[in-house]
């Protein structure tokens, strides 16, 4: 049985870097459903550092020993891609449930291992597509759903993040396709699934998929690394219900213009969009319908924030919005959602996007 409190440990929970400082520790701390009950970072040290800035209880520097600790109900890996695997494996494998930021895996074959492991189990599962948690896309999904603009025909998104130059300053492995950590995966794997979640999956696709940026410089002065993983992905196809729909992602040098997302039906139109990037932050959503001259700013309700008022706006926010789904779903023994088995339809569908590419612009069913 679970304590009244969820018993959380953290694997790469640094104190002073990474994406657990940023978004899941803030937003796990104004939680109270959640106990913070260990870190987990490479080193004795700053796993100390760690437990002593969040107040955990616990501190680790091997996973091992952490996700079999007996006082621990759910680890949550927020570590580079390449590591998820060998760290869900475990922890599923202890019993434990499992929250793993996206990308699942570095691959499909990665991704159907942990979903098959974790059906097999028994334990509560999701992935981190923290898109799902924003009152703004929440709201645009129902909108659509209600029929604000009919019958939906057609549907565009475009997202455009900078600093692919930047990458090999600080994450060159991220240059290697195989380690599963770039423009397809992760910024088009969260921008495709906000579309889907919105408008429908897609029945059949083509897709470019493309590296620009073939070279890199490194932290080291002269040094640089060559690139094979992609930074620009072109998408078009046809969705379940017959719509049109196309999206291009990318990483581009400078200045990204964000995230935009058009809705064309029957009876009316809306768009949403941020500057905000990958965070899908401080969106906006207009509309306007049939007989109507102009766009019109659709308010977001706030019944669709279903977290505490202390929770930091920013990172922190959508993170907390779909921990506090995954722990209704913890303490009354329910499947939630986006889990593993979703994670594996959505790998499926960037390596569809691969496919197609390598079969210059194939369409491929799904």
């Amino acid at each position: 049985m679970l304590e009244e409190k969820i018993r959380i440990g953290i694997i790469g929970a640094n104190a002073t870097y990474g994406w657990s400082m940023r978004a899941h520790l803030p937003a796990l701390q104004a939680l109270p459903e959640y106990e913070l009950a260990a870190v987990c970072t490479s080193s004795p040290e700053t796993a100390a550092e760690s437990a002593k800035a969040y107040g955990a209880t616990l501190a680790f520097h091997d996973y091992r020993e952490m996700v079999t600790h007996l006082d621990i109900d759910l680890v949550s890996v927020s570590v580079r891609v390449p590591l998820h695997h060998e760290m869900v494996m475990a922890a599923v494998e202890a019993g434990k449930h499992v929250f793993c930021e996206w990308p699942l895996g570095a691959n499909l074959d990665e991704a159907q291992d942990m979903s098959s492991l974790a059906r097999a189990k028994g334990v509560t599962n999701m992935v981190g597509l923290q898109a799902r948690g924003a009152p703004a896309i929440l709201h645009l999904k129902d909108l659509i759903s209600q029929g604000y603009v009919g019958e939906v025909l057609a549907c565009n998104m475009t997202m455009f993040l900078p600093g692919v130059l930047q990458r090999g300053l600080s994450m060159p492995w991220m240059a290697d396709r195989e380690k599963g950590g770039n423009t397809l995966t992760i910024g088009t794997g969260h921008a495709i699934d906000a579309l889907c979640f919105c408008v429908g999956e897609f029945k059949e696709i083509s897709a470019r998929v493309t590296t620009q940026v073939t070279e890199w410089e490194t932290s080291d002065p002269g040094k640089t690394v060559h690139v094979n993983a992609a930074d620009n992905v072109l998408v078009n196809g046809t969705l379940v219900g017959g719509a049109v729909a196309s999206a291009h992602v990318a990483t581009v040098p400078w200045h990204g213009s964000g995230w935009r997302m058009e809705v064309y039906g029957r009876d009316g139109t809306l768009t949403a969009s941020s500057q905000e990037m990958i965070q899908y932050g401080q969106i906006t959503i207009r509309g306007a319908r049939k007989g109507e001259s102009q766009f019109v700013e659709m308010p977001i309700p706030d019944s669709l924030t279903h977290i505490p008022s202390n929770v930091p706006m920013g990172a922190p926010f959508n993170v907390a919005q779909i921990y506090r789904t995954l722990g209704r779903a913890i303490k009354d023994g329910d499947k939630t959602m986006p889990d593993f088995e979703f994670a594996v339809d959505r790998h499926k569908l960037l390596t569809a996007m691969e496919l197609s590419s390598m079969e210059d612009g194939k369409t491929v069913a799904l």
